[in-house]
């Protein structure tokens, strides 16, 4: 138990950093598709 703490908090940081960045880039992307999807009315107007 001793030597899991200590991996947990050197390997925890990183994975919790890179769901938050997968998060804001997930609503970027969704913000993309929206706009992609729309496009084709927008070029007929």
């Amino acid at each position: 138990m001793e030597s899991i703490i200590p991996f947990i908090s050197e390997v925890g940081f990183p994975i919790v950093v890179t769901m938050y960045l997968l998060y804001r880039i997930e609503t970027k992307l969704d913000a993309v598709v929206t706009s992609l999807q729309t496009l084709p009315q927008r070029m007929k107007e």
